[in-house]
């Protein structure tokens, strides 16, 4: 793929409201994911419901977008009714794919609607061309989301060896690289990710300020200490600050956010189909502003012209970014 071509630009919604900004602002695609434990963004006040979800397919379609339901987490024992339903909801509602990680849940999905596409998860954590080749030739898997760990030049032997699109992400939050199978949340919070959806969730976070300090909490343990009027992070505790005798600093990963813009003709040159942006649980203003930011550098790049140089800092995490491992500058 190059210029004269425009990537697809796949963007998050976490409600309603997001979802038609995300198609306004020039979104070519929407993931999104049903009100409960079945896709990764399981927090109050985030989703849609049956009718939501309905009433955003067709809104979509009017506009001449996709929807991609993400149904990313992992089933509970005894509970995979839940999951399997959310599939046979998405194939009802005429979604254009869904996003899956569980294995079950794939095989569940090729062989009751084989006419509905298949993308396999970053969950997943499929990183080399052989795991990627076993959810196609098992499950009819048209396009796999690659975890957040790969240079652009790993990005380009994995679309060599694939007959499969491949997606990668280009803007927002990043964890530590361990996509499905993280329990780091579940410690301080009895939540996981990618059972329950919901990672450090806010009903866990709380913000006090001590001795001049702010002090973010998570869970009742304290993660993050700034001074007053310095950017506070999030607190995840794969993001937090920890002490060990004099050393002070962040032990699994710095709170940064990726911004990948001035990779986009690398990323293009290197066979990547789409670019997705994260950020379901932010809200429609980041939602709006970041996918007119990233339309206008594909439609650049389309036409063979430079990447307008990303206006987006101030959203991202603690006001720094990073290119992540697509420049393998800090594994």
């Amino acid at each position: 793929m190059s210029a004269g071509r425009t990537l697809e630009l796949i963007c998050p919604a976490g409600t309603p409201a997001a979802f038609r900004a995300a198609i306004d602002a020039g979104a070519h695609a929407v993931y999104c994911g049903f009100d409960d434990e079945t896709n990764a963004r399981n927090f109050p006040g985030l989703n849609f419901s049956r009718d939501e979800m309905a009433e955003a397919i067709k809104y979509a379609g009017r506009h001449g977008a996709k929807t991609l339901i993400a149904i990313n987490t992992f089933p509970r024992a005894g509970a995979s009714r839940l999951w399997s339903s959310a599939v046979d909801d998405a194939m009802r509602l005429g979604a254009d794919a869904v996003i899956l990680a569980d294995l079950g849940l794939l095989d569940y999905a090729s062989r009751r609607h084989p006419a509905l596409r298949l993308h396999l998860s970053v969950q997943a954590a499929a990183a080399n061309a052989d795991a990627i080749a076993f959810y196609a030739r098992s499950f009819g898997v048209k396009r796999v989301v690659l975890p957040r760990v790969l240079t652009v030049q790993e990005i380009a032997a994995i679309n060599r060896d694939i007959e499969i699109e491949t997606e990668v992400f280009i803007f927002g939050g990043l964890c530590v690289m361990a996509e499905g199978r993280c329990s780091l949340s579940s410690y301080a919070t009895g939540k996981s990710p990618n059972m329950n959806g919901a990672c450090s969730p806010a009903s866990h976070v709380v913000y006090r300020e001590e001795g001049g300090e702010l002090v973010s909490r998570l869970g009742g343990f304290a993660i993050h200490r700034v001074a007053a009027g310095q950017a506070a992070p999030y607190p995840t505790l794969c993001k937090g600050c920890f002490q060990a005798g004099d050393y002070r600093g962040h032990v699994f990963e710095d709170p940064a956010s990726l911004d990948a813009a001035s990779l986009i003709p690398a990323l293009a040159k290197a066979g990547v189909t789409a670019l997705k942006i994260e950020g379901r649980q932010r809200s429609r203003a980041y939602t709006e502003a970041v996918v007119r930011s990233f339309r206008r550098a594909l439609d650049a790049h389309a036409e063979g012209r430079p990447i307008p140089a990303s206006e987006l800092r101030d959203l991202t995490e603690g006001q720094q970014t990073t290119s992540g491992a697509y420049r393998k500058t800090w594994r």
